[in-house]
């Protein structure tokens, strides 16, 4: 596709994850309960991740959804800005540090396109972007762009030689927003060709098997007794490749 305009029209339907709460659309209670799933189902972020490592620092998160990364930046001290392309994510991103008491300049905004002069940000975060964006190239010059010489960039995509792509295969079970209009998988050597224009990159393997709270039935059920822990047994040294997510830490 040659624009994100029917990108955009997606997400502004799908940024809410209505599944997970009970809670109306905007509440304290819809916040906590996308916070406590966030970081349920990706815990290694708060390993991987120093959210109260950039005080008085420039932070600029592409892509923000409802703010829920970028609001634990802003509790470390950071200076943050959020951009995202879906104008549902920024109103609720808004909602969300006018509860939370934090500060933040949030924008609806193309990251392929943004809307700041070179060398702005000390650190750039683009966590589940760049899979979904039309030119995934662009995105990622423009997030070098406005990153400071000596900064750093962290990007996250899905990794095709995945054990939950092999397993969304294998049980005939749709993927998380499988229906977008962009949706890319890629291999850890095609991701580094996407990032080359960086110093240097190291990438991450990570997410393995969770218990899921979408997924009912005796697929479900099977999911969660037998898979989760039989996959977690195995000495992660030997199933590290094949984790569904690729993180990138880039240095300009």
């Amino acid at each position: 596709m040659a624009d994100n305009s029917a990108v955009r029209d997606y997400w502004n339907d799908h940024i809410h994850d209505l599944q997970i709460t009970r809670h109306p659309v905007g509440s304290p209670g819809f916040f906590a309960d996308l916070d406590q799933y966030h970081f349920e189902k990706l815990h290694h972020l708060e390993r991987l991740i120093d959210f109260n490592g950039y005080s008085g620092q420039r932070v600029l998160e592409v892509g923000c959804g409802a703010g829920t990364d970028l609001v634990r930046f802003a509790r470390g001290g950071a200076i943050v800005t959020g951009v995202d392309l879906s104008a549902s994510a920024v109103a609720l991103a808004k909602q969300n540090f006018q509860q939370q008491g934090l500060a933040a300049d949030l924008r609806e905004a193309d990251g392929e396109r943004l809307p700041f002069p070179d060398e702005s940000f000390d650190f750039v975060y683009a966590h589940g972007v760049v899979q979904y964006t039309a030119n995934d190239r662009a995105l990622v010059d423009e997030c070098r762009r406005v990153l400071k010489t000596g900064g750093t960039a962290v990007f996250q995509v899905y990794n095709r030689v995945s054990w939950l792509n092999a397993l969304s295969k294998l049980m005939k079970v749709g993927l998380e927003h499988e229906d977008a209009p962009v949706l890319k998988k890629y291999s850890a050597a095609e991701f580094r060709a996407v990032l080359s224009g960086f110093s240097g990159v190291r990438i991450v393997e990570e997410r393995f098997p969770v218990k899921s709270r979408l997924h009912g039935g005796w697929k479900g059920m099977l999911f969660n007794t037998v898979f989760v822990g039989t996959f977690n047994a195995v000495p992660r040294a030997w199933v590290r490749r094949f984790g569904w997510h690729l993180l990138a830490f880039c240095r300009k």
